[in-house]
């Protein structure tokens, strides 16, 4: 039985710890929240979890094979260090983590033997999404990003969104051609540019995560979509994590690799 400890306990860690509770082989033992409160987190039958605001205190006292991280990424670097330290296997889904964290964690999994995953989408769709974007690149000049997410979302781009158009770029070996007009009325309105593909980012009441490729070339375009409708979307990807990163060592960025598109 592998123990899975939570990290944050808003509407994803909920979630999250729900579908461990449901999935076979995986037993929760914790939850770690930094904001004050409850000191137990309950779960969907009513078992009852500790909840501690420090990720160490809590490693130590739960000892946990795995944490599944859906925070901020001002708390993550905390998380990845109380988490080498305790030997404990990590599975993040939190946007925005600088580089230095990444690097910081791949080094540590690899000095400690032990797998972890960083997946800017756990939603087999869009990873799926991606892949197809990167075959497409090479094959289309122009190419823009509209990633619509609900307004709660704390950043922009969406990781997903970002790490797209970089596959994009990789994949093509060279910039994208970018259209920039000679008069705008309004700034910002062409987007960001990642490589030369705009990104367009949407928050809105009501949205989930959902994310639109466009390639355009001489007289077509090729539009690819993936819609994520509810967040339930996201579990089966991170179970599948949870369970491969007790098979692997190192660090693996993205689904595609778990999923044998690599």
């Amino acid at each position: 039985m592998v123990r899975v400890a939570v990290s944050g306990s808003g509407q994803m860690g909920q979630m999250v710890l729900r579908a461990i509770e449901l999935e076979p082989g995986l037993e929760p033992v914790g939850v770690i929240e930094a904001r004050q409160g409850a000191s137990e987190a309950v779960g969907a039958e009513g078992a009852r979890y500790p909840m501690l605001p420090d990720a160490g205190a809590l490693f130590a006292a739960t000892q946990p094979d795995v944490v599944v991280d859906f925070t901020n990424a001002a708390f993550t670097p905390t998380l990845v260090e109380a988490a080498l330290a305790h030997g404990v296997r990590t599975v993040i889904g939190t946007s925005g983590i600088d580089e230095a964290t990444v690097t910081r964690l791949r080094a540590g999994l690899a000095e400690r033997k032990l797998g972890g995953v960083i997946a800017p989408n756990f939603a087999l769709g869009a990873v799926i999404l991606m892949h197809f974007s990167k075959i497409a690149a090479r094959f289309f000049d122009a190419a823009e990003i509209i990633e619509l997410h609900h307004d709660r979302k704390v950043d922009a781009p969406s990781g997903t969104a970002l790490a797209t158009a970089l596959l994009m770029r990789e994949a093509r070996g060279r910039d994208f051609v970018h259209n920039d007009p000679e008069s705008t009325t309004v700034e910002h309105t062409r987007g960001g540019d990642v490589g030369g593909v705009a990104i367009h980012s949407v928050r809105l009441p009501g949205l989930v995560g959902h994310q639109e490729v466009i390639f355009g070339g001489t007289g077509q375009t090729l539009v690819l979509r993936s819609d994520t409708v509810g967040r339930d979307s996201y579990m089966p990807g991170v179970m599948l994590a949870v369970h491969e990163v007790m098979k692997r060592e190192g660090l693996v960025i993205g689904l595609n690799a778990l999923i044998g598109l690599e």
